[in-house]
């Protein structure tokens, strides 16, 4: 598929890049034991719990849970998209990108549409001071109290009114209008060409974590409706992921502590203006997990700003329910509720900045308010209301990951119900009735904390150790068995087969994106399963040995059940048999 970067390539990158180097321009690094150490770049932090492992070219922090390999860090540290992160690894060790069919630069399959995004911008801005109906616009900021430098910041424009301003400044030629279209400013009309989406409208220009201009909000002058109009969903603008004003609250502090979350553009302006410029907005959607994931990125702490009436709450509900499964250890989430009639632009311009700041001071933590609102659907006077609130809670507690939040919200709940831990953990273990869960595709995260599964350690031992696959004598053929986690071996295996000098980052990096690559990120984060001065090899050919018993195992039991439900097929009978031979088993053709 063109412009799309091979695996070969990447492979081949992350095998020239020192990943030491790398962070150390970045983060100041030191010297401990084997691996590299310094405080945490995306979390604010007092000791150090950042560690880089040259031998693994994999990072790790203990605080936060940020891991990676040289790419991700480019992501995640200088907020790059994928192929940019590569084009920068490949720069720094003078490799050439591929090229397309036909030797043209492979580029970003969307760098048309960044471009014709970021003319666009500049030419609202323009009219924003030079249109003659302009004045409107400039009159309706100036009465909303927001300062020249703020709308500068923030890049504000206006949209002129007529059917073609934005068309007829970019659009003159065919490839151009297409480009306006697809990035959802025009509109495409039949027998003629595009015309403007946006007409006679204050623009809020959208920005991604990179800064570059993605999407549009825009705002009408009078009565019209809808009296906001966002961009529609484009191959670089999704409504769900973006937020408006992230990428000027990260350009404002590069270590928040928190990101306030609320609800309109003007609400952004008018709180940044106040000094609390770490204020973003959905663009008219509830927060999504997507939306968190980029605010958990830039701060530990998220504050939610909801009205205080009923509507208010549901919504902060909904917001509870999508933050659960990301309060992971060291992220904190609370929800600020305003006073009736007040919104946040409203209530900070009445109270000033310090008023405001002590209405976020009286927010409810995520813990008390998923207990408060619980616990007025129950009557927690009496048994059967009590019990009633663990099974209310049941559900909620399950999507909390493993760590020390969750075990605290288990402690209250207890405390709440009136229960030991130890009964509550019980009845919160209890299926309850649910349905079985689905065959897995690799050993539970339940059964590996218990004992490391064969094929768990095994896969383990090779990705932390993936030079020992050289070393293998004789390798099963796993890439067809039921057993889960075989298949993600044998593609392991088989990677490395054909790039023996592979580290554990360049096999993560080959697992990008997958469900396998999310198990494997979490086993290169736990210890080394190896034994001090094991024979790695060795262990490794034995744990082979064993898991291609169990394979064996598996198809004997698949192909007896067969034999007794019809007649096999010859080469099912011959493979039958060499099993039977192999395992010691008995052939057994009855059927019932």
């Amino acid at each position: 598929m063109a412009g799309r970067i091979p695996q070969s390539f990447v492979d081949d990158l992350l095998a020239r890049v020192d990943i030491v180097e790398l962070i150390n321009e970045y983060v100041p690094l030191k010297r401990a034991g084997h691996d590299y150490q310094a405080r945490c770049p995306f979390h604010d932090e007092k000791t150090p719990s950042f560690t880089v492992s040259p031998r693994k070219q994999f990072y790790h922090c203990f605080g936060c849970g940020a891991h990676g390999t040289a790419v991700g860090f480019l992501m995640q540290h200088a907020r790059m998209e994928f192929p940019e992160a590569v084009r920068e690894l490949a720069d720094r060790v003078g490799m050439a990108m591929p090229a397309e069919e036909g030797g043209r630069p492979l580029e970003h399959p969307s760098a048309g549409l960044y471009a014709v995004l970021e003319k666009a911008r500049q030419f609202y801005q323009r009219q924003l001071g030079e249109h003659p109906q302009a004045g409107r616009a400039r009159a309706y900021l100036q009465a909303r109290g927001l300062a020249a430098d703020t709308i500068a910041a923030y890049g504000l424009g206006y949209a002129p009114p007529g059917w073609d301003g934005l068309v007829g400044a970019l659009g003159a030629q065919p490839v151009p209008r297409e480009q306006l279209v697809e990035a959802g400013l025009a509109i495409p009309r039949s027998g003629g060409r595009p015309y403007d989406r946006f007409r006679d409208r204050i623009m809020f220009p959208i920005l991604d974590r990179r800064g570059r201009t993605v999407g549009f909000g825009g705002r009408v002058l009078d009565d019209s409706k809808p009296k906001y109009l966002n961009s529609p969903e484009t191959p670089v603008f999704h409504k769900g992921r973006e937020l408006y004003g992230l990428y000027q609250a990260q350009a404002a502090s590069r270590e928040l502590e928190s990101v306030m979350v609320v609800e309109g553009y003007m609400d952004v302006l008018a709180l940044a203006q106040a000094g609390f410029t770490n204020t973003v907005a959905t663009l008219g959607t509830a927060a999504t997990a997507q939306h968190l994931e980029q605010v958990f990125r830039a701060a530990p702490g998220v504050v939610f700003c909801f009205d205080g009436d009923a509507a208010g709450r549901k919504a902060a509900w909904r917001a509870l329910e999508t933050s659960l499964p990301l309060m992971r250890e060291g992220h904190q989430a609370s929800f600020m509720f305003l006073p009736e009639g007040d919104d946040p632009d409203t209530l900070v311009r009445r109270l000033g900045p310090e008023g405001f700041r002590a209405e976020q001071a009286r927010g409810v933590p995520l813990s008390v308010f998923l207990f408060e609102q619980l616990g007025r659907k129950v009557d927690m006077a009496t048994l059967d209301g009590r019990a009633r609130l663990v099974e209310l809670a049941r559900p909620l507690v399950a999507r909390l990951p493993p760590g020390a939040f969750r075990q605290l919200v288990e402690k209250r709940l207890a405390e709440l119900a009136r229960l030991e831990t130890r009964e509550l953990e019980g009845i919160l273990t209890v299926p309850g009735g649910a349905p079985a869960a689905p065959r897995a595709r690799w050993p539970s995260p339940a059964t590996a904390r218990q004992t490391p599964s064969l094929m768990r350690r095994t896969v383990s031992l090779l990705l932390h150790h993936p030079e020992i696959a050289g070393q293998v004598r004789e390798i099963p053929t796993l890439a067809d068995a039921a057993l889960p986690g075989a298949q993600t071996l044998a593609e392991m295996l088989e990677v490395l087969r054909g790039r023996p000098h592979l580290t554990t980052g360049g096999l993560l990096e080959h697992f990008r994106g997958t469900e396998a690559g999310g198990h494997l990120e979490r086993l290169a984060q736990a210890d080394d399963p190896a034994l001090p001065g094991a024979d790695l090899a060795q262990e490794f050919q034995d744990a082979l040995q064993r898991i291609a018993r169990k394979v064996g195992e598996e198809r004997f039991r698949e192909l007896q059940e067969l034999a007794r439900a019809r007649a096999l097929t010859a080469a099912e009978t011959e493979e039958y048999g060499e099993l039977c031979a192999r395992i010691g088993g008995q052939p057994d053709y009855r059927r019932p």
